[in-house]
C-alpha cells in the first residue's frame, strides 16, 4: 500500500520577528515573547509518545467525544470533490483521521505541527491504520503558514491554539489560507466558572493531572504548564472577538461538560 503518511515534512516557517521587549505568558510565568516558543515545543517533545494516553487519562475518555462534537459540526464532504482541510497543531492525528472518516474519497488532511516529535507519532499512527494518499504531515509554524491565501476549504485546531505564542497572528493566518466561504473550528479548554464545578475541576487540575503525568511519562512539569495554560486562555466571549478581529463572520461557540471546553465557529464571507 502507499504510503503517503511519510511525505517529507517541510521545514518550520519563521514567524515574523517579535517584539524583543515583549513578554506573554507561559503557564503562570512571565518570559520573553521569543522564548514561549521554544519552551512549549520542549514540553511537547517530552510528552509527545504517551500524549494520545494521557489524553484518556486526564479527561477520563471525555476527549473523545470533544473531538466527535468537533467533526460532526464541520460535517466533511462526502462527495469526490476535492476538499482540503487543515489540522493545526494535531500532530498525532487524533482529529485527522476522524475528519478522513467522515469525509469522503475527496477528502484530504494536512496535518500541521510546529513539533517533529508529534508529527512522528501521527506518521507512525497513520500508516498502521492504513491511511494512505488523504493525509500529509508538514513541520511549520501556525504563526507563519506556508501556504498561498485561499488554499484550504477548513481549518482546525484542537486543544493547540493556547499554545501559540501569538494567538491573534495565527487567527490571522487561519483566515488568509481559508478560501471563501471556508470554515474555521477550534476546540479548546476554558477557565471553568460554574460555581462549585470550578472548585472541584481546579483540585484535579493542580494535583491530579501533574501526578498522573508524573505517573505515566515521568514529566508532571509539563503538564503543570498545560493546566496553567488553561487559565491564561481568553475567556470564550474575548476569543470570539479575537476571530472577529482576524476577519471571521458568524461567529459563535459551544461549550461542553459545564464549558470545560468551548467549541469554536467562524466563516470566511
Amino acid at each position: 500500500m502507499a504510503r503517503a503518511a511519510r511525505k517529507t515534512a517541510s521545514p518550520a516557517a519563521a514567524p515574523k520577528p517579535a517584539d524583543a521587549a515583549a513578554e506573554t505568558h507561559f503557564g503562570f510565568q512571565s518570559v520573553p515573547l521569543g522564548e514561549k516558543q521554544g519552551k512549549v515545543n520542549a514540553v511537547f517533545h517530552s510528552v509527545a509518545e504517551k500524549y494520545d494516553l494521557m489524553n484518556d487519562l486526564m479527561s477520563a475518555g471525555l476527549h473523545r467525544p470533544w473531538k466527535e462534537a468537533l467533526v460532526s459540526w464541520l460535517r466533511p464532504p462526502k462527495g469526490e470533490k476535492p476538499y482540503r482541510h487543515l489540522d493545526v497543531a494535531g500532530g498525532t492525528g487524533d482529529v485527522a483521521f476522524r475528519i478522513l472518516e467522515a469525509g469522503g474519497p475527496g477528502t484530504h488532511v494536512t496535518v500541521l505541527d510546529i513539533n517533529g516529535a508529534m508529527l512522528g507519532v501521527g506518521r507512525d499512527r497513520a500508516e498502521k491504520q492504513h491511511f494512505a494518499g488523504g493525509i500529509d504531515f508538514v513541520e511549520a509554524n501556525a504563526e507563519s503558514l506556508p501556504y498561498p491565501a485561499a488554499t484550504f476549504d477548513s481549518y482546525t485546531v484542537a486543544f493547540g491554539i493556547r499554545n501559540v505564542p501569538r494567538i491573534q497572528v495565527a487567527l490571522n493566518e487561519a483566515h488568509r489560507v481559508l478560501r471563501r466561504g471556508g470554515r474555521f473550528l477550534c476546540l479548546e479548554f476554558a477557565p471553568v466558572e460554574t460555581p462549585l464545578l470550578d472548585t472541584l475541576y481546579d483540585a484535579y487540575s493542580f494535583n491530579v493531572i501533574p501526578e498522573i503525568g508524573r505517573r505515566v511519562t515521568g514529566d508532571a512539569e509539563s503538564y503543570r504548564y498545560l493546566v496553567e495554560s488553561i487559565r491564561k486562555f481568553p475567556r470564550p466571549v474575548l476569543f470570539a472577538d479575537m476571530m472577529r478581529k482576524a476577519g471571521f463572520s458568524r461567529v459563535e461557540y459551544r461549550p461542553y461538560t459545564g464549558g470545560i471546553v468551548n467549541i469554536h465557529s467562524g466563516w470566511k464571507l
